[in-house]
């Protein structure tokens, strides 16, 4: 990705099943995805021009949009057939895929039930959230202020874009300390994830991770 801003960048975007340049890809000020978080996305990784475990993502898109009220106007099959066009488009093989769905400015107020449900992808090359100093001499981790919330709380087993501002407010908190990351919490004080990925450690030759149903969809299934 160039050091230009993410929306003054080359290439395609895939929007509501057309593909449009990168900085023609819009949306009005007055969206209610904006104002009131009304968007659920994926966070995706390609390796060798595969996108890892794209069926799962997309039907967990689905999930996520049924459990924020709304239906994705496009099947499992075309978000993974527009998911990989645009990756091949793009011209990449090693990237990161974010498709997201949210609900459009037909209506604002809290009550939008007659919103248009927009959908877009775009693809781009991202490396690791962290720089390989860091990685080969271990990442730094400050333990959030905020807790990921209970499921009685917020819409936690969905990818909602909402769930994520604490996550904005944790790592920066963690970054003007110096750390690279925090360690969240879950609602009863044990570990959860970081801000954008999930946990994982090695014990007696076996990967342990959170189970899923335990945890909200913060981090993406595969991390470099």
């Amino acid at each position: 990705m160039s050091g230009a801003s993410f929306d003054q960048q080359d290439g395609w975007i895939w929007f509501n099943g057309e593909f449009v340049e990168w900085k023609d890809a819009k949306i009005h000020v007055l969206t209610h995805g904006l104002h009131y978080a009304s968007a659920v996305f994926e966070g995706e990784r390609a390796y060798g021009g595969e996108i890892f475990k794209l069926n799962e993502h997309t039907e967990r898109l689905h999930e996520s949009a049924r459990i924020l009220g709304f239906k994705i106007p496009f099947s499992v099959e075309q978000i993974n057939d527009a998911c990989r066009e645009t990756l091949a488009r793009q011209g990449f093989k090693d990237a990161y895929v974010r498709p997201i769905a949210w609900r459009g400015s037909e209506m604002m107020g809290v009550s939008a039930q007659k919103n248009k449900i927009n959908v877009a992808i775009a693809i781009w090359e991202w490396p690791s959230y962290f720089a390989p100093e860091e990685r080969l001499k271990g990442i730094r981790l400050d333990l959030a202020e905020y807790r990921r919330p209970d499921p009685r709380t917020a819409p936690s087993k969905s990818k909602a874009a909402g769930l994520y501002m604490i996550c904005t407010l944790s790592k920066h908190a963690a970054e003007s300390k110096g750390y690279a990351d925090a360690l969240m919490l879950d609602w009863r004080g044990q570990v959860a994830e970081a801000t954008g990925a999930n946990v994982f450690f090695v014990k007696e030759g076996k990967l342990h991770t959170r189970p899923s149903r335990t945890v909200s969809w913060t981090g993406s299934r595969a991390r470099r």
